[in-house]
């Protein structure tokens, strides 16, 4: 079974089964019995942002006492932290464009010297390579030529999940109603700009806040096309939604573990086999069997801080995770912010320090020197 001519109905139809033991012989035979993660500190920047989707608990009102726009002593004092504890990635997060909507974040980001936040995030991703050995991964969600390019120049790679081609899920009442960097067109014309200024990219889908299947199978066609363009895309995270207190969307129900494994099987038979095929291992109590459906990366696994997008989901230990990956008759390897192949294209794809950085941290297979052991 080949992905190539089958309906996103056949894909739908097709024995699980039958679906991911074609998945896992493309794993297997482009990235070996070699499952990665990456050891990484989370530097929330901000969670005020103008998008208000349905499923998310991250974002703040500028209003809450909750709201928080990190200084730079605190964003110093987060990634020294991580750095102590053998982190090599800085994965900044934060809320789309803020200041563009709310008064209060733009007088709290003018307080600091600037006017939007994405040159906030690119002195603090300066502020990392300066002081630090770490290198920032930025998902600052859409971003036109001009930021993509200065956030390039201060670090390895950046991300934003695509999350859906679905306009369907702007409507009123859907998951992304009246969330103007959640249209489509904008999040694709985001991918297609890093692709033109040539940057590492992550991107991915979110299942389970009202697409259909068919709707998720044109989502990852999509990225497929993207990098088939420009050969940018480095990772592809196929997430599962959680339902949370609070949110408009509490009463959604979870996707099942086979509905993530469909998913995961069918995202690995369409994109290219270079572009690495990820799920985040703390939001299934069962993601072993994540494995079994073509999976070759758990994403960033962090000592040091929570998973601020799911607060109430606790990563699991690495000693774990080797544990559960080595059960399984696969290798668990530390890998840097940008995967080996860029690395190997590194004139091309990284800034000339950010690359000398980054080498300075690889093996000569790309991936990390200082495989940590520890059980954190």
């Amino acid at each position: 079974m080949r992905h190539s001519g089958l309906s996103a109905a056949d894909l739908q139809s097709a024995g699980l089964g039958e679906l991911m033991t074609e998945a896992s012989s493309i794993r297997d035979s482009f990235f070996g019995n070699i499952i990665t993660y990456s050891r990484k500190v989370f530097v929330p920047l901000t969670n005020m942002c103008r998008d208000t989707c349905g499923y998310c608990v991250f974002v703040k009102h500028p209003s809450s006492s909750d709201a928080k726009l990190m200084t730079p002593g605190e964003v110093s004092h987060v990634v020294r932290t991580g750095e102590r504890l053998g982190c090599k990635e800085v994965l900044f997060s934060l809320g789309e464009k803020p200041e563009r909507r709310y008064v209060d974040a733009r007088r709290r980001l003018n307080a600091l010297g600037f006017s939007r936040m994405t040159d906030y995030l690119a002195e603090m991703c300066a502020l990392v390579t300066e002081e630090t050995d770490l290198i920032p991964h930025v998902n600052a969600g859409t971003l036109d030529d001009d930021e993509i390019e200065r956030l390039k120049s201060v670090s390895g790679s950046m991300g934003m999940m695509l999350e859906t081609t679905s306009r369907r899920l702007m409507r009123k009442g859907m998951a992304h109603y009246a969330c103007p960097d959640k249209v489509p067109v904008q999040r694709l014309r985001t991918l297609e700009r890093a692709g033109r200024a040539r940057v590492p990219f992550t991107t991915g889908i979110l299942i389970g806040i009202g697409e259909t299947f068919d709707e998720r199978v044109a989502s990852l066609e999509a990225i497929r096309d993207m990098h088939l363009r420009f050969g940018h895309i480095q990772e592809v995270i196929v997430q599962n939604f959680q339902a949370k207190r609070g949110i408009a969307m509490a009463n959604q129900p979870e996707p099942t573990l086979d509905d993530m494994l469909r998913t995961l099987a069918v995202a690995r038979m369409i994109l290219p086999p270079d572009v690495s095929l990820q799920a985040p291992p703390n939001l299934e109590r069962r993601y072993d069997a994540y494995l079994d459906a073509g999976i070759n990366d758990w994403g960033g696994i962090s000592p040091v801080t929570i998973d601020h997008i799911n607060p109430d989901h606790a990563w699991p230990l690495v000693g774990r995770l080797r544990a559960t990956t080595e059960e399984r008759g696969f290798v668990l390897q530390e890998r840097l912010t940008v995967y080996p192949r860029f690395l190997r294209e590194a004139g091309e794809f990284l800034d000339d320090a950010i690359g000398r950085k980054l080498r300075g941290l690889a093996r000569s297979d790309g991936l990390a020197r200082d495989q940590r052991e520890t059980s954190n």
